[in-house]
């Protein structure tokens, strides 16, 4: 009985692992958006952006779709007005910067499905 526990409990492994791999990738890219944005948008769920003019990114899906940012972000955001510093991530940087955003996005954008962990 104790072998067949044991069994189980080894074969769920891989699966529990691929489970906490999209939270670990969504928990980078809310690091990277606090690093690298927060200083003028609301990155969060809520509250407000500390510059009036930049939106708060729970609202993004409002003006485009969220994915839509993947290229922009692996190439290099470039905005009109000269505050925002052109950045560009690695691949997988974009997927986690992807999935955060998505998982703020407001509660009316809550159906939008998530990328998968893998942009390649």
């Amino acid at each position: 009985m104790r072998a067949a526990v044991l069994a189980l409990a080894l074969l769920s492994l891989p699966a529990l692992a691929a489970a906490a791999e999209p939270d670990a990738s969504r928990e980078r890219g809310r690091t990277l958006v606090q690093r690298h944005c927060a200083g003028c948008h609301a990155v969060g769920p809520q509250g407000r952006s500390p510059n009036p003019a930049a939106p708060p990114f729970r609202e993004l899906h409002k003006r485009y779709p969220v994915e839509n940012l993947a290229e922009a972000l692996a190439e290099g955001i470039i905005v009109g007005h000269p505050a925002m510093p052109e950045m560009r991530f690695p691949p997988a940087d974009v997927n986690a910067v992807i999935r955060y955003l998505k998982s703020v996005q407001a509660k009316q954008a809550a159906s939008l499905e998530l990328p998968p962990d893998d942009l390649r």
